[in-house]
């Protein structure tokens, strides 16, 4: 999951850099559709293509449309959010991705923890109070539909993981994210640039090498174990504002993100305990 977090952090990077060029749900598409070559290759190489055909196609189509939906909205928030609000924001989804283990996977999750989940989420509410107005603008409202198509998504990973290979989960989001994306977006299609190539090879190599790592995560641990490791996001996103956008987080951001760390830390610490015994 830090693997993960990191590669979508620069992945992130890429497609804000991107958004004065292309619509948010043309980069949806060009996320897919960069990254799906190097699935291909890896499929390959593991020897994954003889299991292709045996999916839940109900699960994969769910996961595509959430997939399609949470990268437009995401997109959408970075016009107008920096990467840290961004993900400040988007720090609400590893509380309900815990939640929802709890609801729909039937994961245990102490009395105890669900009160610091409400801290957690009191944290996030902190961060944004100085701009409380944001609340109830379009690009903080995307951020939070990503952030809950996110979570529906990991949870929907452990129950495909039941049947399902990592391969065959990474491949055919791939490649209905990047057909489905590429529908829509075709009434404001612009043509690809050369001079923007670096982007889309940054977008396309950390996009694969991430949907890899946090397939895998997502398949071999508990949600809620692997849920507080998001957090790491927070980090690069500040440094992702600070070095390519000169944009540097105020004293909200750093006090309620460092609050939101330590409840995850917590948790993941009480699961532990929780395993061993």
């Amino acid at each position: 999951m830090v693997l993960a977090v990191a590669f979508f952090a620069a992945m992130d990077a890429g497609m804000k850099a991107l958004t004065p060029h292309h619509s948010p749900m043309q980069i949806a598409c060009l996320r897919g559709a960069f990254a799906w070559p190097f699935v291909v290759l890896w499929l390959w190489r593991t020897a994954q293509f003889t299991h292709l055909l045996q999916a839940r196609w109900s699960l994969h189509l769910l996961r595509a449309v959430l997939g399609i939906t949470m990268l437009w909205a995401f997109v959408f928030s970075l016009q107008t959010l920096g990467l840290a609000d961004a993900y400040a924001i988007f720090f609400a989804a590893p509380f309900i991705i815990t939640l929802l283990s709890a609801w729909f996977l039937k994961e245990y999750v102490a009395p105890r923890h669900y009160v610091v989940l409400v801290i957690g989420f009191a944290a996030i509410l902190y961060m944004l109070k100085p701009d409380a107005e944001r609340w109830f603008s379009l690009g903080a409202l995307a951020a939070l539909l990503a952030a809950f198509c996110y979570s529906v998504s990991a949870i929907t990973v452990r129950v495909l993981a039941r049947t399902d290979s990592a391969g065959n989960m990474v491949f055919w989001l791939m490649t209905l994210l990047t057909l489905g994306a590429g529908v829509l977006a075709l009434p404001q299609w612009q043509p690809i640039q050369q001079a923007l190539w670096p982007i889309y090879l940054i977008v396309g190599v950390c996009g694969f090498l991430g949907q890899i790592t946090i397939t895998e995560a997502f398949r071999i641990a508990p949600a809620a174990v692997v849920a507080p490791f998001e957090y790491t996001a927070l980090l690069w996103g500040i440094g992702f504002d600070i070095v390519v956008w000169q944009q540097y987080p105020g004293s909200s951001v750093i006090i309620g993100s460092s609050v939101i760390m330590l409840c995850g830390l917590y948790l993941l610490w009480q699961q532990r305990r929780l395993s061993h015994r």
